[in-house]
């Protein structure tokens, strides 16, 4: 099949509508009909501003990056931008095409 690599990259302490906004994502996303997310959380990295931010020991809740990803299709892809846009959620946002399947089944 072929379809969307969709990505959304906030920062892990992040809120939004007073919840996490990478657990808000993911729960738009299954409330919405989207069949799969992840959410990934960066060691490091660095964004528009240059900063560096790093996981250190000492920090239990920081502000490194989380990745949420979404495999999805045209119509998927479309309706979480709008979800997105609509709600105004402070996230960027990336898009790649994706050609995808299951192994076995």
């Amino acid at each position: 099949m072929n379809g969307w690599s969709l990505r959304f990259y906030m920062h892990e302490n992040q809120k939004h509508r007073g919840m996490l906004l990478f657990e808000w994502l993911l729960e738009q996303a299954k409330k919405h009909g989207i069949h799969g997310a992840s959410a990934f959380k960066a060691i490091a990295g660095y964004g528009r501003h240059g900063v560096l931010h790093e996981q250190s020991f000492f920090e239990l809740a920081g502000d490194c990056t989380v990745l949420v990803e979404l495999i999805v299709d045209d119509t998927d892809a479309s309706k979480m931008l709008e979800i997105v846009h609509e709600d105004g959620a402070p996230l960027f946002w990336a898009r790649f095409p994706a050609e995808f399947g299951v192994v076995n089944h």
